[in-house]
């Protein structure tokens, strides 16, 4: 049903309502709210707590402006038991002249303390007349909303639409109740909409606000559901595909193991052995590996370029920076030979794009770049697979575009993605269910845990004696700025000036800068003589945050960290702890911390475990921001909070694959109710 059969919705609101997925009457009712007003009941206004929304009534008794340049229009009303101050910086004549004393006002808002009376800024309120409004007989829902389109519109084109479904104007398929999936305690579709949308006013409160009432826990399973549905149907798709069959040739696989200089751990060996298994498919293999930082992410890609290589088949290693990049390719040059590797980026020079253009057309077998691989004038010989590193800094249509480069025909390439960025279960089960998921669980031996001390900027001095002092016993540590401001250049300004001051502070010390508007050379340049022990003390923007492995670096100080994510301080304090010595990280903070960043700051005192940071990162940003895909529109819930919810994912996970064996038409249903852009969130 059309929206615009709705009473006051034209083509123009028609075209505001879909900008939030809305285009049908069906998907207003999978319009949740997002938390619930209580209207049904006046509350005295000597019972008010501070901080919360109230319903009042009463009287007003004093009205006045404020004098001044930004007059405020100020109405005292009483209910008999104590008075609130209506406080309005914008108002009207017209309703500077209606709130005279006598007037009697019914308002809603939040009650905040003031002095010498409480307040309510900018309430809803209405004037009453001889005969009172009747109070509201449900909960009050507030619903997302957009620009153009208020509150009340919304309301009253979701109250339409219920009114259709229990008129039967409108048809609503119950998938799981037909076909007898729902589980015991959860009621029906309808019953769920219909206490969501309008809940009654003995409805249990608590569990409605916190999000566990049955009626929203049978919604949020069909939510979870559907992901995990279209996540599914998208690895069918994937397997319908025919990939070259790789085989890890174990000769080569020893060989290669005798001339490193560490011995991988039990846990890179599994994930080895499960990478080997599905490069001997002849579907393509879709697999994440995670790992914490410093768990040996590297080497298990070198294993699988390795079979590449013998196999004549070519291996893309795409980075997010340059400077991981470089890093990596300087590294596959160590193991595999400066003839077997090339390195893209977009900082090249023209002759030295052309020849590496050349080679890489010429069947060179491992080619490493950032976002350069996958533009137009790159062409591979034989491409058979594709890795990449730290995925959620690339957007959806980059990493398909690497993908096609390697089609042939039918045959796509084999397809590895590694994050350093560990990644709950159950956000690993509803945003990578098209992927098998291995696990790096183990660092190599002999390292030690970072200590790590949350400090505040006034305790400078007796940070600089902890660099002094590192330093004079042969380690070397990381100084890493921060500015709130995105500007690259504004970045590097700070970076040059913290550089010089510490120059000054420290002059027996060698002092070194990295930022990303350092030209390729002179980055790779200044990393490399910290790497060679050149330089005491590093001072760098983020540009450093993945990939660079000093182990003789021991410290890090981080300053302004409360301006940083979870997930990029634990990746910045991932640079150190590399060797085998005792590493510190230490968190400047400019006081006073907001609450928000005293809990991450304090996870990170508290936590080295990357799977704990990353839980906590999930309960404060969401799962969309946590991996990335919040501007992709990629893995965005309406309703389910997959820490609070994490329960229904079993669930979720039986269901899903019984709607795709036996009910595949009412499955794609479903998918289309809970992910209308399900296509792009499928092409991840």
């Amino acid at each position: 049903m059309r929206l615009t059969r709705l009473k006051g919705i034209g083509e123009a609101t028609g075209q505001k309502f879909a900008s939030l997925g809305i285009e049908r009457v069906e998907d207003l009712l999978f319009h949740l709210p997002l938390r619930y007003e209580d209207r049904t009941r006046i509350q005295p206004m000597a019972q008010l707590r501070f901080n919360r929304p109230a319903l009042i009534q009463g009287q007003v008794v004093r009205s006045y402006t404020t004098v001044g340049r930004h007059p405020v229009l100020v109405s005292e009303i009483s209910d008999g038991t104590a008075t609130v101050a209506l406080k309005f910086f914008r108002f009207y004549r017209s309703q500077q002249v209606k709130m005279q004393p006598g007037a009697r006002i019914r308002a809603y808002g939040e009650v905040r303390h003031s002095l010498p009376l409480p307040e309510m800024i900018h309430p809803e309120y209405l004037h009453l007349g001889a005969s009172e409004p009747p109070l509201a007989d449900c909960l009050t829902p507030v619903y997302p909303k957009t620009e153009g389109l208020g509150q009340k519109v919304i309301q009253q084109a979701v109250a339409q639409a219920m009114q259709c479904l229990q008129q039967g104007r409108l048809s609503l398929e119950d998938f799981f109740q037909q076909n007898d999936l729902l589980p015991a305690g959860l009621p029906d579709l309808h019953t769920a909409l219909r206490l969501i949308h309008q809940p009654p006013p003995e409805v249990d409160v608590p569990r409605l606000l916190a999000g566990t009432h049955p009626a929203q826990q049978r919604l949020i399973l069909e939510e979870i559901t559907a992901h995990v549905l279209a996540m599914k149907k998208l690895r069918q798709k994937v397997q319908a595909q025919a990939a070259p069959r790789i085989r890890l040739n174990p000769a080569s696989w020893n060989a290669f193991q005798k001339r490193l200089p560490f011995t991988l751990t039990t846990a890179q060996h599994k994930v080895v052995a499960e990478i080997a298994r599905d490069l001997d498919q002849e579907y393509p293999m879709q697999r994440l590996v995670q790992g914490d930082v410093g768990s040996g992410k590297t080497v298990v890609a070198a294993a699988a370029m390795l079979a590449a290589a013998d196999g004549g088949k070519q291996a893309a290693l795409m980075a997010p920076t340059e400077l991981l990049a470089e890093q990596h390719a300087t590294t596959l040059m160590q193991w595999f030979g400066a003839q077997n590797v090339v390195f893209l980026s977009s900082a090249l020079g023209t002759a030295e794009r052309r020849q590496a253009l050349q080679r890489v057309a010429s069947g060179t077998p491992l080619v490493v770049g950032t976002h350069a691989l996958f533009q137009e004038s790159v062409r591979f010989r034989d491409l058979g697979l594709v890795i990449v590193d730290e995925q959620h800094r690339f957007g959806v249509h980059q990493r398909l575009a690497l993908r096609h480069k390697g089609s042939e025909g039918s045959r796509v390439p084999h397809q590895l993605i590694m994050t350093a960025t560990p990644i709950p279960r159950t956000l690993a089960q509803t945003a990578y269910a098209n992927l098998d998921v291995s696990v790096i669980d183990e660092l190599p031996a002999g390292r030690k845990p970072v200590t790590t001390v949350v400090l505040s900027n006034e305790k400078m001095p007796q940070v600089a004696e902890r660099i002094r002092a590192a330093c004079a016993r042969g380690e070397q540590a990381y100084w890493v700025c921060t500015l709130i401001d995105e500007s690259e250049m504004l970045r590097a300004r700070a970076a040059s000036d913290t550089a010089e001051l510490l120059a000054e502070q420290f002059p027996e010390l060698r002092v070194g800068l990295v930022h990303g508007r350092l030209k390729s050379e002179e980055k790779n340049a200044v990393m490399q003589a910290f790497k060679a022990g050149d330089i005491d003390l590093l001072v760098a923007t983020t540009v450093i945050e993945v990939g660079v492995d000093v182990p003789n670096a021991s410290l890090m100080v981080i300053e302004n960290a409360e301006r940083l994510g979870l997930a990029q301080l634990h990746q910045l304090r991932g640079r150190v702890g590399r060797g085998n010595r005792q590493s510190h990280c230490v968190l400047l903070y400019q006081p006073p911390l907001g609450e928000v960043a005293r809990q991450r700051l304090d996870t990170l005192r508290r936590s080295n475990d990357g799977f704990e940071i990353a839980r906590v990162d999930l309960r404060i940003r969401g799962p969309g921001e946590v991996l990335g895909t919040r501007q992709k529109g990629a893995l965005q819930f309406r309703l389910a909070d997959l820490e609070r919810d994490g329960h229904l994912l079993d669930e979720a996970q039986r269901l899903a694959p019984r709607l795709l064996r036996a009910y595949p038409q009412q499955g794609e249903k479903l998918i289309r109710r809970w992910l209308p852009r399900h296509d792009e969130l499928a092409s991840a």
